[in-house]
């Protein structure tokens, strides 16, 4: 099967928005923080580019902090596909599904341990619930491209 980038970002998109409803209800059956777990994690990502002052507390909602941090949400999700359906677009379903899995707990460790060399405030996020996440995300990207159906006219 050919590779088709445009599917590629689809996939991310889908598996973004997957990933994140999979950590939400995570958190609604193990924690008893939300919603304000779900703003913390979005100042916590939108100070990548915002800085530091918007970190928590507050762990309140915040528009613009929200929408930043989903432009990067977004952005790294479509990112990550892309790298993860390079290397297995040729792959059969089920190993493409192993991959993605393997390729999501690999994410979450370059996140969570390699990335907080640059962004130290990631650290507060290490746990199975963020682990579990990325796991999904990985998969997901992996059914959603391998089961996307291919536009024959393009």
């Amino acid at each position: 099967m050919s590779l088709s980038w445009m599917r590629a970002a689809t996939a991310g998109l889908i598996a973004g928005v997957v990933a994140t409803i999979a950590q939400i209800v995570l958190w609604w059956a193990f924690t008893d923080d939300l919603p304000n777990i779900l703003y913390r994690d979005a100042r916590l990502t939108a100070a990548v580019l915002m800085g530091p002052e918007v970190l928590p507390p507050p762990s309140t909602f915040d528009l613009k902090i929200m929408i930043v941090a989903t432009v990067i949400h977004v952005g790294l999700s479509v990112a990550y596909s892309l790298i993860l359906v390079l290397a297995i677009h040729r792959l059969s379903t089920i190993l493409a599904l192993f991959s993605g899995l393997v390729f999501g707990l690999i994410l979450y460790v370059i996140n969570m341990y390699g990335i907080t060399a640059l962004f130290p405030w990631f650290a507060a996020v290490r746990d199975w619930i963020t682990i579990a996440a990325h796991a999904v995300f990985g998969v997901s990207v992996a059914a959603a491209y391998k089961f996307m159906p291919i536009n024959q006219s393009a």
